[in-house]
């Protein structure tokens, strides 16, 4: 980055719409914006409409650009101020937390792969603090399903002239109504095939939305299928393709960190916004032979504690993990397992206890409840967290 270049980023850092991130002033920002965020919630659950506004609001603060590093004009937030933000979003509107998890995770990473040409790199960061740009990552297809488990993707990219022409489909592509970027997992079609990412802008001719998302939770996700009918795309945007189990493939282990404190912040705020609604109602439901509110009896007050210490736990773990504290980062992928099935048992205790108005579409715990039950799909899954584990344990004895 020359010095004009590096003189403007500091100008926009200078000139960041959001106070800074450890200051009471910011947490105030985030708490307004969880209430705000949760006035809405239902209304996305109910029609499924990608949250534009919230991402928009989020963009007003300069909080879309979090992770971009401060030269290119981005907060250059470390992984605690990035979970900060998850948090407080995802307790409002957990569609938009993923969303922006997405957005941080690539972001995190980008300006440090040096496959990617360098201006490249810089204008899809720029982009993102200039317009609010979103990025993710196409993987899962219709045939292969999540590529944790192996195997080469369909979608194939031929060589044509001075580019590729891609060719397939993706599916579970959050975001896909308001991504700028397409970071599309390809095979090429050369012996033996490369393997990597194809940048594809959304607006590309060909680019097209198949089977629309319509999934029980997180359903202003915009996880769209996404089709890919002859796109046509630069040769410098293949950014970052080899030969399969070449060394540097995949995420490390601080991005696998990242992932797994992120991705369960989500579920976590789902959590915690499930418990504060049982908590406001059993402080308020006073049955009439009771006379009392339910809060005042010792069952639902062991209740609520059985709910607060897995909570608590759940804090305690992301916390740690977040400033590298005792948590060393290959044991990340037990903190998404235990915190996001922590998540999932609280609000389960909350469902059973209020019984039907806890299932009443009329409340919001049922939402709560079919949204934190997502937390399950997200790579890494529970059978390989829990199978890495036991083999790492194995292999050490």
């Amino acid at each position: 980055m020359n010095a004009p270049d590096l003189d403007a980023g500091l100008a926009r850092a200078a000139a960041r719409r959001h106070p800074p991130l450890d200051s009471d002033a910011f947490d105030a920002l985030l708490a307004e914006l969880t209430v705000e965020f949760a006035g809405s919630a239902e209304a996305y659950d109910r029609s499924a409409e990608f949250p534009h506004a919230n991402l928009a609001r989020l963009h007003e603060y300069d909080l879309l650009s979090l992770t971009v590093p401060t030269p290119l004009g981005g907060a250059g937030a470390s992984l605690p101020q990035a979970l900060k933000v998850v948090r407080a979003v995802a307790r409002g509107e957990p569609s938009t937390a993923l969303v922006l998890v997405m957005q941080y995770l690539f972001h995190h990473r980008l300006q440090g792969n040096p496959r990617w040409p360098r201006d490249l790199r810089e204008r899809v960061a720029e982009e993102a603090v200039r317009d609010g740009a979103l990025i993710n990552s196409l993987r899962v297809e219709p045939e292969l399903g999540t590529p944790a488990r192996g195997g080469l993707p369909g979608t194939l990219a031929t060589r044509s002239g001075d580019g590729w022409i891609i060719n397939g489909s993706k599916l579970y592509s959050t975001g896909s109504p308001g991504l700028t970027w397409l970071a599309v997992w390809a095979r090429s079609d050369e012996t033996p095939p490369r393997v990597g990412v194809w940048l594809v802008r959304r607006d590309t001719p060909g680019v097209r939305v198949g089977a629309l998302w319509n999934h029980l939770g997180m359903r202003a996700t915009g996880s769209h299928e996404i089709i890919f009918d002859n796109v046509f795309v630069p040769a410098a945007h293949a950014v970052d393709i080899q030969l399969p189990g070449e060394p540097g493939a995949g995420l490390d282990a601080l991005g696998v960190a990242w992932m797994s404190v992120l991705l369960s912040a989500v579920y976590d705020g789902v959590a915690r916004a499930a418990r504060d609604w049982f908590a406001d109602w059993a402080a308020t439901r006073a049955p009439a032979n009771l006379g009392a509110p339910l809060a005042s009896l010792a069952s639902f007050q062991q209740t609520l504690g059985r709910i607060d210490a897995l909570l608590f736990s759940n804090r305690v773990l992301l916390d740690a993990t977040a400033h590298a504290e005792r948590v060393a980062l290959d044991e990340a992928p037990l903190v998404k397992y235990t915190v996001t099935n922590q998540a999932i048992e609280a609000v389960q205790i909350a469902v059973e206890a209020s019984g039907n108005p806890g299932l009443s579409r009329d409340n919001p715990l049922e939402r709560h409840y079919r949204d934190v039950l997502c937390a399950r799909i997200h790579t890494p899954q529970n059978d390989s967290v829990l199978q890495g584990a036991g083999r790492a344990a194995f292999a050490r004895r």
